[in-house]
């Protein structure tokens, strides 16, 4: 195993497919349950007959369950975070490819976010190895909404809903050593070559100090339409303009400096990274998050991501936000990957499970970062 859990967490409610868009902007919170039931409908019989093995939403929820055990009012995964706001300064360049608002020159567009480490833990100990995720609202013109969840892997270990589940226990820690079990993470990636292959480029990946200097991607493909009607595919990540640092000994101490950091880092000045968006061409896979695209892919530098302020998850703020990849703005539309549609079911599901359930104070206070300016 590369590094600590993966993918974003099953998390947030609100939801689309490019039809629900704009109506899931305008809804907000209070029509998350009977959306989450059209995607759980959705997830469910795309797999086929209902058995006691098929991957629902409702049962890959209780697989995050069963690994990291049920904290009432957290995510299911991606339990540890702070929230974050901003904005983001598009360049132009987008409406090359899309018409989509959030690409048009002259805008100037707020964003609640939300940075994160996988797993289940809300109070887990910040480490170098666990990956780091990062959840955008972009509020668009016109009551519209753009929501992405990324990380800082170049790809996505899994192909299908049905891997990352199987994954998901195999990487099961053993109470007696604390560990996963060696012979069932052996058995699982002799069964899944493409995770195989996707950990050994993650794997390769330089690891960064912190958030800060973290390129998070969007991994997933979705599709761009210009005025035309041309569509193309496209991946799109974030890029950061801070000067990357390679982990250091001294960084790694105290059980939240990774959060701690981030705070002191903004305190200082706002964080900014640079919005690229990758086209595809014929042949490049977009229905498998496992598969790079090949380097020489051309590229648009859309825009400029802002981050200003961090604060303690609370009501509000993006403690309540359903980072759904399936809300999506007018120009920018779901690819045929299917982890795309469950990722929308499971997070709608984890949604309305902790929405239900009381709330706890955040691991993280932000109020409680000494200040070191």
């Amino acid at each position: 195993m590369p590094r600590r859990g993966d993918g974003h967490e099953p998390s947030v409610g609100g939801r689309s497919g490019a039809s629900v868009t704009r109506r899931s902007a305008l809804i907000g919170l209070a029509a998350v349950g009977a959306i989450a039931a059209v995607d759980v409908g959705g997830f469910l019989f795309a797999g086929g007959r209902l058995t006691p093995h098929t991957v629902t939403p409702s049962r890959f929820v209780d697989r995050f369950e069963q690994v990291f055990g049920r904290h009432e009012g957290f995510r299911r995964n991606h339990a540890k975070g702070v929230s974050a706001t901003g904005w983001f300064t598009p360049t132009g360049a987008g409406s090359a490819v899309s018409t989509a608002s959030v690409f048009r020159a002259g805008g100037r567009h707020p964003v609640t976010g939300r940075f994160s480490l996988s797993g289940g833990l809300p109070d887990a100990v910040d480490a170098a190895d666990t990956v780091r995720g990062l959840g955008l609202v972009f509020r668009l013109p016109e009551g519209e909404q753009w929501r992405t969840a990324m990380i800082d892997s170049p790809v996505f270990p899994d192909r299908t809903p049905d891997g990352f589940r199987d994954r998901l226990l195999a990487s099961k820690k053993i109470p007696d050593t604390g560990k996963p079990e060696p012979a069932a993470m052996a058995s699982f990636l002799a069964r899944h070559p493409e995770t195989a292959a996707a950990m050994d480029i993650i794997r390769r990946q330089p690891r960064t100090s912190g958030f800060g200097d973290s390129t998070f991607h969007g991994l997933n493909a979705f599709r761009c339409a210009d005025r035309s009607g041309a569509t193309v595919p496209v991946r799109w990540k974030l890029v950061p303009e801070q000067p990357v640092r390679h982990p250091g000994a001294e960084e790694a101490s105290g059980r939240d400096y990774l959060f701690d950091a981030l705070v002191r880092d903004v305190t200082r000045g706002p964080l900014r990274w640079r919005m690229i968006l990758t086209i595809g061409e014929a042949g490049d896979p977009t229905d498998d998050a496992t598969r790079p695209w090949p380097a020489d892919r051309k590229s648009l530098d859309v825009g400029t991501l802002t981050v200003d302020a961090i604060d303690t998850e609370a009501p509000d703020n993006a403690r309540d936000v359903n980072f759904d990849p399936l809300v999506l703005p007018n120009g920018i539309a779901p690819s045929d990957d299917p982890l795309l549609s469950a990722r929308s079911a499971v997070y709608a599901e984890s949604f309305n499970r902790r929405s239900g359930e009381p709330k706890s104070p955040s691991r993280v206070n932000v109020s409680e970062v000494p200040d070191e300016r």
